[in-house]
């Protein structure tokens, strides 16, 4: 046998391999500033995303982050789950973030991989970090930019660069696939754009559209729908049709959808409309008394063990609160600085200690930082306004 045929069959063999995890690594640092591991399983053979969860001993929801990384990290820190170097902190604990990562900022990008790095760090804990699609994630996989700010379309830019960097350097190591174009197909100018916009549009089409890398890699991972012990995680709400369409069916299609397998531009059209799943809002109105309670109480009886739903999409000024006796729990609390601002606040459940909220709002500081009993749950119309301490 000769040297060649050699190291076609021996250690040489997986060294295109290397190389193009060594390249992959670099542009996530070069781009990120975070270190990434390879994939567990190739892209295409990922599995639908996980449906059902355990109840844990300490669940925490948090909200809309809305390209904010400050706000998000400032999150996940009131609730001790990261410390003051942004590593995991939270042990066993199941954090479940209700989606709209996605637009109205400029750190969209680095807050995927902020949580994805969280991901593999709660996981070597034993605890675990759910994220979910929202509208804006949908959205913008349908190539729907309306909330896209200057920021972001800049950040989908840089990102770009790095990425087609990479794919250059993979395409002069012989034994690897021909990388695809991720610009393939997509115009040079949008007519209704301004043209200092053109770059940073075709990156965000390039790194978002079905089968995209960033959608493929991100979003495709994300839940659409997750149950965790006696509660639903939504980004909208679910209605009783929903639930008998089938949850974990509504996982599959919309992963599968992102992944590029289920062809075509936009969504399943449980995901579209003012009734989808990421955009309804029966549940989420800020005045109790608009809340359609008689469907809330039918989904919910049509999920066994499950007694309340938890959702974001729409903001409350108050606060997190409840509606429906607690039965539907509004997280989304505009804490992005392109909403408006609001001061960050999470959701607690604990096994043995029941339901509370951490919030960094001054009102509540000397008690614990936290309102507890979603008495929190007082009527909406009742909790304090947030206001903003000045530094």
């Amino acid at each position: 046998m000769s040297t060649s045929e050699k190291n076609q069959t021996g250690i040489c063999k997986n060294v295109p391999n290397l190389i193009s995890s060594f390249v992959d690594t670099f542009v996530d640092h070069s781009f990120s500033g975070i270190f990434s591991s390879p994939h567990p399983t190739p892209l295409n053979e990922s599995p639908p995303p996980q449906t059902r969860f355990e109840k844990p001993d300490r669940l925490v929801a948090i909200g809309d982050l809305h390209g904010d990384l400050n706000k998000s990290k400032e999150a996940f820190r009131i609730a001790g789950l990261i410390d003051s170097s942004d590593r995991w902190t939270g042990g066993s604990t199941v954090v479940v973030q209700v989606g709209d990562v996605l637009d109205r900022g400029g750190d969209e990008l680095k807050i995927l991989f902020f949580l994805e790095r969280l991901k593999r760090e709660a996981e070597r804990a034993g605890g675990k970090v759910v994220t979910m699609n929202g509208n804006h994630e949908i959205m913008n996989v349908e190539g729907d930019f309306r909330f896209v700010t200057k920021e972001g379309l800049e950040e989908f830019k840089v990102w770009s660069d790095w990425y087609c960097l990479g794919n250059k350097m993979k395409s002069l190591c012989n034994g690897l696939e021909k990388v695809k174009d991720p610009y393939e197909g997509i115009p040079t100018s949008f007519p209704r754009a301004k043209p200092e916009c053109f770059e940073g549009i075709r990156a965000r089409i390039a790194a978002l559209r079905p089968e995209g890398p960033i959608a493929k890699r991100f979003l495709s991972k994300n839940q659409t729908v997750a149950v965790v012990g006696d509660s639903v995680f939504v980004h909208g709400g679910l209605l009783a049709e929903h639930v008998e369409y089938g949850l974990e069916r509504i996982n599959e299609e919309v992963s599968s959808w992102i992944d590029g397998f289920r062809g075509g531009r936009y969504a399943p059209g449980y995901c579209r409309g003012g009734d989808s799943v990421v955009w309804l809002r029966k549940f989420s109105d800020e005045r109790p008394y608009k809340c359609d309670c008689a469907a809330l109480e039918h989904a919910l009886s049509t999920i066994p063990g499950v007694k309340r739903m938890i959702m974001g999409h729409t903001i409350q000024e108050s606060g997190i609160n409840g509606v429906c006796d607690d039965k539907a729990i509004r997280i989304d609390v505009g804490m992005s600085k392109g909403c408006t601002d609001g001061l960050p606040e999470v959701l607690e459940i604990r096994k043995d200690s029941g339901v509370r909220i951490v919030t960094s709002n001054p009102l509540y500081k000397e008690k614990h930082d936290s309102k507890t009993g979603l008495g929190l749950l007082v009527p909406v119309e009742h909790v304090p306004k947030q206001v903003e301490v000045k530094a």
